[in-house]
């Protein structure tokens, strides 16, 4: 299953990159996480891997992070891996104007196991729709300093 989404964000291109690449400010536009921790390499580096731990309503969920490339401001690109899933994510970041960046994020997942295979098949709008709501949620922090930490 592959999809695109993409957000404006009324900051500059230098801004939105420094919020992004800070690992202390995921808690604020990832809704649900609740905790990472670094595991191989340098952190942020192309080819280091960070644990991220997850709180899903009733739901724990652990994913781990593998920076494929770090070429900022323009790119990042990181694949996530999870119990019968792997997403690769492909991450733009264009200057529309001096104030203004998009985002735009391609996504690929890769479903292994009868269940995992199903629920991609009948529920592909709800991947689509929580990727955008991350989008939105960085959009927020960086543009109004909202984050959904306080929203506990």
């Amino acid at each position: 299953m592959k999809y695109t989404t993409e957000v404006i964000i009324n900051k500059p291109r230098a801004e939105v990159i420094e919020k992004l690449d800070s690992a202390e400010n995921m808690k604020h536009w990832q809704r649900g996480l609740t905790h990472y921790k670094d595991i191989q390499g340098t952190p942020g580096a192309e080819g280091a891997k960070m644990e991220l731990h997850y709180k899903m309503g009733k739901r724990d969920m652990q994913l781990t992070e593998t920076i494929q490339k770090r070429d900022f401001p323009n790119e990042f690109h990181a694949t996530y891996d999870a119990k019968g899933v792997h997403n690769i994510q492909q991450n733009y970041f264009e200057e529309i104007d001096a104030n203004t960046t998009r985002w735009r994020s391609e996504s690929e997942f890769q479903f292994q196991g009868f269940g995992m295979k199903l629920m991609g098949f009948l529920m592909p709008g709800a991947f689509k729709k929580q990727s955008q709501k991350y989008l939105n949620d960085f959009k927020n922090f960086v543009e109004n300093g909202t984050s959904v930490a306080e929203e506990k």
